[in-house]
């Protein structure tokens, strides 16, 4: 059965629910792991589709098998403190996460800008309607990419780095979803799902660019998810799935496999 008629027969307000949406400076030595690190950002973070999810985490889904948790779990930093959340914008983490920065934290992680652009939508669009409706949507993201989030990340990492001015801070991007010319035969079409990866790659781009603006490590994850995109046959994201929640994130292996190399090796 077709993505499209999948989805058709579901509901729409089920849909509605997901998530979407995870300049290098030379990163600090090992005194990371002795202090206290503190992970930000939206479910790419808090680990949402990866399962297994911390019991007094609520809504916000975090997730012991995140790239957060697996980190801290080896490193054993002096403190921990995991306030990701799933649906999380630039402005909620601002306003809801940044109480457990301080002085004395020596490592920050976040994933934050994907839901801002409103990719939860994009994805609805794209799923629901047709190849025009989707990539109208796919466009209306990428100019607020361009145009909108830049002030708003700006915004946010000048707050990250007033709350912890001794910090490392490292910024996360996104994957792309789709391999081309992959092994998916149904669903999307292909000038669908190139849609969508440019609009990943723009959104990439101005998270780099305005971390890198703001002095912090920005550690893309395109490459650790190369070679398992949905299309790939090896996939380290979910495609439409229930729970609804968890489609177009990352699956355990995802965390484990693309996010957290991505971390540890600008960490």
């Amino acid at each position: 059965m077709s993505v499209r008629r999948f989805w058709a027969s579901a509901s729409t307000l089920a849909l509605a629910a997901v998530a979407a949406l995870g300049f290098a400076q030379p990163a600090f030595a090992n005194s990371t792991a002795a202090s206290g690190y503190v992970a930000l950002g939206d479910s790419y973070s808090s680990g949402v589709g990866a399962g297994s999810y911390l019991s007094d985490s609520g809504d916000c889904r975090r997730s012991t098998k995140s790239y957060p948790y697996l980190w801290a779990a080896a490193n054993s930093p002096s403190s921990f403190a995991f306030v990701a959340c799933s649906g999380a914008t630039t402005s909620s983490v601002a306003s809801t996460q940044l109480g457990a920065l301080n002085s004395s934290t020596g490592l920050v992680s976040v994933t934050a800008g994907g839901n801002d652009v409103g990719f939860a939508d994009v994805m609805q669009a794209c799923v629901l309607s047709g190849e025009a409706t989707c990539l109208s949507r796919v466009g209306t993201a990428v100019s607020q990419a361009q145009n909108s989030l830049p002030s708003k990340l700006s915004s946010l990492y000048t707050s990250i780095r007033s709350r912890a001015p001794q910090a490392h801070v490292v910024v996360l991007g996104y994957p792309r979803f789709y391999q081309l010319s992959g092994s998916c035969i149904a669903g999307l079409s292909e000038k669908e799902r190139s849609a969508i990866n440019n609009a990943s790659d723009v959104l990439n781009g101005v998270i780099a660019k305005q971390a890198a603006n703001s002095g912090f490590t920005y550690s893309s994850v395109v490459d650790e998810f190369s070679g398992h995109e949905l299309c790939s046959g090896s996939a380290w994201l979910h495609s439409v799935t229930l729970p609804v929640y968890n489609s177009y994130h990352p699956k355990a292996a995802g965390q484990s496999g693309g996010y957290l190399p991505a971390f540890r090796s600008a960490a």
